[in-house]
């Protein structure tokens, strides 16, 4: 008896270990265009290795983020929280989320209250429902208060991010 609960703990254990090593920055070949795509939770970790760091790093390192509309953000988006859905593959993808991401950066929100989710260029995530969303086009940052959906940004920002993230805190 004591050894069946034994191999039980173990493979619990076993198994929560390979989940958890496997809920961020998963590497899938795409379905429909046989490329390299992150899938599922990804961080800025994820996004800043292999192929996918060149185009993150250097759209980070090149956004200069406008300081004095940063600095009004701070308070407003302490109760916000923000899903971004995007695609590895998408070129808008990958000079918005870094851009985005730097402002972030910048305004010192915590990682906490983020959560990125990439899709295929079929827009799914294998194992994250990204139905809910309502995603037509990436990347898509959808930003919450109090559970509430209270805008987004879809694509490119219209201006730049801190004034259309401004109208939508304010």
């Amino acid at each position: 008896m004591k050894i069946k609960i034994l191999l039980l703990v173990m493979v619990i254990i076993a198994g929560g270990l390979d989940l958890s090593a496997q809920s961020k920055n998963k590497l899938i070949s795409d379905p429909e265009t046989n490329q390299s795509v992150l899938i599922g939770y990804v961080d800025k970790t994820g996004l800043q290795k292999e192929e996918f760091g060149q185009y993150f790093n250097s759209q980070y390192e090149i956004y200069e983020v406008a300081e004095k509309n940063a600095e009004k953000l701070k308070s407003k988006m302490a109760d916000v929280a923000v899903t971004i859905v995007l695609g590895t593959w998408c070129s808008d993808s990958k000079i918005q989320v870094p851009r985005f991401y730097k402002l972030l950066d910048a305004i010192k929100y915590p990682a906490a209250n983020l959560t990125m989710i990439a899709v295929d260029s079929r827009k799914e995530a294998l194992v994250v429902d990204v139905k809910q969303f309502d995603i037509e086009r990436v990347p898509t940052f959808i930003f919450y208060r109090n559970g509430s959906e209270i805008g987004r940004i879809v694509e490119s920002p219209k201006k730049s991010f801190e004034k259309d993230l401004w109208k939508i805190v304010r």
